[in-house]
């Protein structure tokens, strides 16, 4: 990349996308009624977020089978498995698929050449390490703030907080 490359430096950040976002917060919605049913007017209330764009994102995560929805009046949503069993990671796939992507092609399907020829192994550890907190976070154990020694290690670094 050469330094004049605005475009390809603000695209190798690690992105959650608005999508992966509203996924999350909705999950966790479920995850506290669990296993009683919500709307989606509901969960758009306690969210603060829009009905339509939830119900599109709702849709994502019944086709994944992270949630199951019920018909009638007396219809919702409710998460497929406890929230104890159900990870962050799961709920961010449902949504935008995989986790790390390099133009387009999956970390391992890269091929460089030259002085770049490694840069395969960075991007398959890039993914590992985005893994290794969202695969192993559940809901359940964001609700209650308990989540892993080694995530939990990682907000308290020195510069963790800082933008950069």
């Amino acid at each position: 990349m050469c330094s004049g490359d605005t475009t390809a430096r603000q695209n190798s950040r690690v992105q959650i996308s608005a999508r992966g976002d509203y996924a999350v917060r909705a999950a966790l919605s479920l995850a506290q009624a669990y296993p009683s049913l919500m709307s989606a007017q509901a969960i758009a209330q306690d969210q603060e977020m829009p009905r339509k764009f939830l119900e599109a994102v709702l849709a994502d995560l019944r086709r994944a089978g992270v949630v199951r929805a019920q018909r009638g009046a007396e219809g919702g949503y409710t998460l497929s498995h406890p929230p104890r069993d159900v990870t962050i990671g799961q709920i961010l796939r449902a949504v935008d698929g995989p986790l790390a992507g390099v133009r387009g092609l999956r970390p391992e399907e890269t091929q460089y050449s030259g002085a770049a020829e490694n840069l395969p192994n960075l991007w398959v550890a890039v993914r590992a390490a985005v893994r290794e907190v969202v695969d192993e976070v559940s809901l359940a154990e964001l609700i209650s703030g308990r989540m892993p020694a080694h995530v939990r290690k990682l907000t308290t670094r020195p510069d963790a907080w800082q933008p950069r």
